[in-house]
Order: C-alpha cells, then structure tokens, then sequence
C-alpha cells in the first residue's frame, strides 16, 4: 500500500512579528548631576554688577556649567524674566531651568526651561581620578588637573593637589591635602556648615553656601600656607591652620 507523504508548509511569518523580533530594545538609563543654583536679587543693576564682579575674579567660573534660575525672591513679570535671561545669556551663563516663578512666564523658546515638579538634589562624579565613593564622602587619590571638575553631593577629599583651572564642588566640605589652586566650592546643597581645607591656599576661588571670595580679596598673608575657610554668619572667613 502506498503512503502519501504528509509535507508541512510554515505559515508565512507576519510581517509585524518580524519586524519587532528585529528591533532593538530602547533603553532607558537615569542619571543625576549637581547644577549650580543662582538666585538672583533685587535690585538687579547691583546684582548684575555683583555677578560681573565674580567672573572677573574667577574667569571661565560657569563655562558650560548647567544652571538653575532660582527667581523666588524676587518681583517678577514675564517680561523681567525674558530681560533676565537674556542678561544672563549675554553673559554666557547657561540655563538649564527656570524654579520660583508661574509657568505661564516660561513661553515661546523659554518654554523648556520649566523645572518638573518632584526634583531633589542630587551630584556627580565627573573625575577620572575617582577612586572610591560612598553616600556621603568621595576620595581622590590623585591630583586633579587642569579642565578637571569633581562634583560630588557630600565630602570631598582630594589626596594631591587641584590645579590652576580646575574645581571641586562639594555638597559638604572639601578636603585638599595639596595645594589648592583651582576653585573650591563647599556646601553647595545649602549647608552652612561646610569647611574647606588645604594644606597650600593659592585659590582662584572659595565659596561655602554661595557666600564666595575671589583670589584678589584673598588675605596675601595667607597665600602658600595651610589654611581652613568656614561661614561667619555671611562672611567668608579664612585662618591659618596652626
């Protein structure tokens, strides 16, 4: 008795199915970095005036640093806000975001400067020289050069030196046992107490908590000695380290 052969024929593949077998997931990763917040106060012709006075002091201190408006403490109308920003544009500050002020003054090209609802602080590291991190201190084995910039939500401590034309921003206070040449910026989320130490001071800049002193208000006696600058209230005060 002769036997038919049974042949299966595969069922033409949907060309949909096919081609989401073939597409590459999109990937989504998140990531947090530390802006500088600059909120501005009235009256602004002193203001700006004050903000000329710190790039002159610190040159290249924004550079494209990410930065957030802060425009809560002060009167605002749609159109001082475009003025606003349009002086800080001039001035080649570069905004990221707009907080403290009606959506509704954000419109047109200024549309996407709109800070979301539900943001917190939040740091990064960005030097190569990182060797070890934690939530709360982040050491540097090495020097930090030149172009480099260390941005970290707590402690930062630098075993080496800090270049001219590189800077440290520190959520809590900085740490440098070299020669601290560059900038250094401590209690950068808003904490007071922060302190800054080196063991050589030749800095283009210091700040704690927004309050700053360039390398010309510096005490000349205090130049190439060791020293520690924290916050009196408002001023900026630096010692020699007995």
């Amino acid at each position: 008795m002769s036997q038919a052969a049974l042949q299966i024929v595969p069922k033409p593949a949907d060309a949909a199915s096919e081609t989401a077998a073939k597409r590459r997931p999109i990937r989504f990763r998140g990531r947090s970095f530390m802006a500088l917040v600059l909120a501005p106060e009235q009256p602004l012709d002193e203001w700006y005036a004050e903000l000329d006075g710190l790039t002159a002091g610190s040159p290249g201190f924004f550079g494209e640093r990410p930065v957030v408006l802060d425009v809560s403490g002060i009167k605002l109308s749609p159109r001082l806000l475009a003025a606003l920003l349009g002086e800080l544009d001039i001035r080649k500050v570069r905004i990221i975001g707009v907080e403290g002020c009606d959506p509704k003054f954000l419109d047109g090209p200024n549309a996407r400067l709109a800070m979301p609802v539900g943001g917190r602080a939040a740091g990064e590291i960005s030097a190569k020289e990182a060797a070890a991190a934690s939530t709360t201190s982040l050491v540097i084995d090495h020097p930090v050069r030149s172009g480099q910039s260390v941005s970290f939500q707590g402690d930062v401590t630098i075993c080496g030196s800090v270049a001219s034309g590189a800077e440290i921003v520190a959520g809590g206070s900085i740490h440098v046992y070299g020669a601290l040449r560059g900038r250094a910026i401590a209690g950068s989320a808003g904490d007071g107490k922060a302190r800054i130490f080196c063991r050589k001071l030749d800095a283009e800049l210091l700040a704690i908590d927004g309050v700053y002193m360039t390398t010309d208000e510096l005490d000349k006696t205090l130049r190439g000695k060791p020293v520690r600058a924290q916050l009196d209230g408002e001023i900026l005060r630096v010692h020699a380290l007995d």
